[in-house]
This record gives C-alpha cells, sequence and structure tokens, in this order.
C-alpha cells in the first residue's frame, strides 16, 4: 500500500501557496485604467511597445486614419482605442494564464483516464500492473474540472474577455460571429460543458469503484462491466472532445477553424498524459512500489511518449503547411500573429515537442533508461504547456504577452494541486490490482 511522503506532500502544498501568490500578484498588477496603460507604455524604453502590443487591424485603422483629413482627431481616437484594447489584453492576461494552465492539467487527467480505458476495452495484457497508478492520478480530473468549469462561468458572467464572442458589442458588428451564434451562444456553451464533464467523471467514478470491487470480492462480472463502460466511454469521449476543443480552445479565434483542430489537441494533452503516467511510474518504483513494473513496462510507456510526439508533429505539420500554402488571409492570418508575436514559444515548442523526444527517445536501449526518459519526459511537457500557451494566448492577450509571475504561478498552483490530488488517491487502494484476468500476464510482461 503506498504512503504519500510528507516530503512530496510538503512539496505540493508549497506548490500550491506559491502558485497562489503569483496569481494574486498577476491580477493585483494588472492595469484597472487607460491612464495605468499609458504610463506602462511611456516607461517603456524599448521604443516600439504600443507597436509590439497593436493587433494588426490596429494598425491598419492608424494608417486609414492618418490619412484623412481629421488627421489630427481621427489619430487621438484611434489612440485611445489602442490604449483600451491593450488595457484589455492586460486585463485578460492573469485570466489567460489561469486559464492555460487549468485547462493544461485538467487535459492532461483526461487523457490519463482515457488511456486506461483504451488498455479495458483493449484487453491489453501488458499494462493492467500500471491500472492503479492511471486510476490514481486520473482523480484529478473532477477537482480540475470542477475549477475549470467555474472560469466558464466567471467568462460567461463577463467577469473577464477570454472569449470575444461573449460580448454583444462585438457580436453586433461583426457578421462572421453573428452567423455562429446557433453555436456560440452562452446558455448551449455552458451546457455542453456541463454534459462533457459529467459524463467524463461518471466513468471515472464507475470505473475505479468496479476496479475497486473486483479487487475485494474476486467477481468477474465488475471486469466485463468495465470493459463495456470503458467502450461506450471511448465514444462519447471521441465525439465530446472533439467539439470541448472548438468550445474551450478555438472559439477563443472566433473567425478561425481548422477541421484537425480536435485532432491536434487530443495528440498534445494525450502525449503529456502518458508522460506523466510513465515519470510517475518511474518514481514510484525508484521508491521501492510497483514490484512487478520491469523496463519493458517503461519500455512500452516510453514507445506511447515517442510515438505520439511523431503523430502530433504530423498533425501540426498538416494543418500548417496546407493553410501556409493555401495563403488564404482567413486562414494564414493564425499563424502569422503567432510568428511575428510569439516567435520563441511558437518555433520552441517545436523542438520541444518533437525534436528532442526524436533524439532522446528514438533508439531503443533509450526507452528503458529512467533519466532518458525524465529528460524528453520534462521536454514533452513544458513543450506542450507552451503549444497550449500559444493556441489561447493570442487570441486572448494579442501582442501583451510574457511568461510572467501569473504564468509560473499558475503553472505552479495547479501542478501542485494535481500532485496532492493525484497522490492521495494512490492511498486509497492498493498499487496492485490483484484480480484483474490480465494480471499474471502483465507482471511477466517482457519485450
Amino acid at each position: 500500500m503506498y504512503t504519500f511522503s510528507k516530503k512530496l506532500k510538503t512539496f505540493a502544498f508549497i506548490l500550491m501557496i506559491l502558485g497562489i501568490v503569483g496569481i494574486a500578484y498577476g491580477f493585483l498588477t494588472a492595469p484597472k485604467t487607460v491612464q495605468d496603460v499609458e504610463t506602462l507604455l511611456a516607461n517603456d524604453h524599448h521604443g516600439d511597445h504600443g507597436d509590439a502590443h497593436a493587433t494588426p487591424d490596429h494598425n491598419a485603422h492608424a494608417e486609414h486614419a492618418a490619412a484623412g483629413s481629421h488627421e489630427k482627431v481621427d489619430a487621438h481616437q484611434e489612440h485611445q482605442k489602442h490604449l483600451e484594447h491593450v488595457l484589455h489584453q492586460l486585463q485578460n492576461k492573469p485570466w489567460a494564464a489561469v486559464y492555460v494552465a487549468c485547462i493544461f492539467f485538467m487535459l492532461i487527467s483526461l487523457g490519463i483516464l482515457t488511456f486506461n480505458a483504451i488498455q479495458y476495452a483493449a484487453s491489453a495484457g501488458w499494462s493492467p500492473v500500471l491500472f492503479r497508478v492511471m486510476e490514481g492520478l486520473s482523480a484529478y480530473l473532477l477537482p480540475g474540472s470542477i475549477i475549470f468549469f467555474g472560469l466558464l462561468v466567471l467568462s460567461s458572467a463577463h467577469i473577464n474577455h477570454l472569449f470575444i464572442w461573449m460580448d454583444d458589442a462585438v457580436v453586433a458588428e461583426d457578421t462572421i460571429i453573428q452567423g455562429k451564434t446557433g453555436f456560440l451562444n452562452i446558455p448551449f456553451f455552458l451546457i455542453r460543458a456541463v454534459i462533457f464533464i459529467g459524463g467524463w467523471n461518471l466513468y471515472r467514478y464507475l470505473s475505479r469503484k468496479n476496479s475497486i470491487a473486483l479487487d475485494e470480492t474476486n467477481d468477474i462480472s465488475y471486469y466485463k462491466k468495465n470493459f463495456k463502460y470503458s467502450a461506450g466511454y471511448l465514444v462519447f469521449f471521441i465525439i465530446t472532445e472533439s467539439i470541448m476543443s472548438w468550445d474551450w480552445i478555438m472559439s477563443i479565434d472566433t473567425h478561425w477553424y481548422s477541421t484537425l483542430f480536435g485532432w491536434y489537441v487530443f495528440a498534445s494533452f494525450f502525449v503529456s498524459a502518458i508522460t506523466v503516467i510513465a515519470l510517475t511510474t518511474i518514481y514510484l518504483k525508484s521508491r521501492g512500489f510497483l514490484e512487478y513494473v520491469n523496463t519493458s513496462h517503461i519500455h512500452d510507456l516510453a514507445k506511447f511518449m515517442f510515438g505520439l510526439s511523431i503523430f502530433w508533429t504530423y498533425l501540426w505539420f498538416s494543418q500548417f503547411m496546407l493553410m501556409w500554402y493555401a495563403n488564404i488571409p482567413e486562414e494564414v492570418t493564425y499563424f502569422i500573429f503567432r510568428i511575428q508575436e510569439y516567435n520563441l514559444p511558437f518555433f520552441g515548442m517545436l523542438v520541444l515537442n518533437f525534436v528532442l523526444p526524436l533524439l532522446l527517445l528514438i533508439n531503443t536501449d533509450f526507452k528503458r533508461l529512467s533519466w532518458i526518459i525524465i529528460m524528453a519526459g520534462t521536454c514533452i511537457l513544458v513543450g506542450h504547456y507552451l503549444d497550449f500557451f500559444n493556441m489561447i494566448m493570442p487570441g486572448t492577450v494579442g501582442g501583451s504577452w510574457f511568461i510572467g509571475i501569473a504564468e509560473i504561478g499558475s503553472v505552479m498552483f495547479f501542478a501542485g494541486l494535481f500532485i496532492f490530488v493525484g497522490f492521495n488517491a494512490l492511498t486509497k487502494a492498493p498499487l496492485l490490482a490483484k484480480n484483474n484476468p490480465m494480471i499474471g500476464e502483465s507482471k511477466h510482461f517482457h519485450y
């Protein structure tokens, strides 16, 4: 039976406390008025601060105003609009920082749950020694999704401006968004969120309940129930995951869309989820637990990390190359803005998510070395956080971005909460699902 070490528990609490401080600092230091923004821009010694924070639309408006007959008046009005625009961006920044970290860790737990469901539905023989690790880590889904739903409600109540389609004034002047209001409206948006989150958590509850009951009773019917529930859940998941990615991420850039986006988001959080499983397994093994886990199990997890990193890169390139080559303004603007304004995180994530995992994990022998997997896993988790950062931040804060205290604090808080909830759940049941009918094969699995 695993016991939650005091050191790890203390570490989780420290992360959460420091995270709360960082998040609070982000909100407290955000500008409150246009005058605050003017002061901030005036104090910027880089000279081009205002231009860096302007979107292409604002620059175009400014050039048009300068050419007009009422140049000074129009220029002043455009300057005020620009200041208001930057104010909204900077006020969005701490909200967006929390949002990115919150959805990232919630989807990691969802990915862990889904990987566990795949093992049940496939009647996999290699993985049952890892079932309790996956069940424990997926426990974060409940508190994580509750917090996330709270953020959606706050957005719907106009406490923040993460979703521009929720602003009636914007919709009234935007014919493209008006054409999407049948789907993008607040009541339907929240109803969908309740269905998605409720369905995922219901499956997690039933799966965990049956797994524990199988251990206690040795009644094979509980295993058969989990097989059926997992198959049904995977159908539910693949539908809801796509719609979720449209709702919670793609709708932030309301004009833009991609038919690959659901798969792209899935690949990003799924490889992150398997990475967390691998890192947790290595940690528990180093602490003397998981006696039946061997290098072949670690090797298989590393194969998934490697393969899904290649799969994510394939989807990224397919989405990017087709839009870039077609050069349709409505599509390519999405990438142009990120390349111009988010140059470092945009290309940095490609190195972290593709180049380094490829180099570190392509060798079969490397997939059995814990320190190599830890290095590759660290690259993958940092890289896919940046991936979510790149997906969400440009549409919420525009060019007014930097990874500061609010972003770091948000990651620390949700990482600490994930560690606390996940490892606490690991203490609630034995780490070996002893009565699973595939456990014998899993114990003696060698590749």
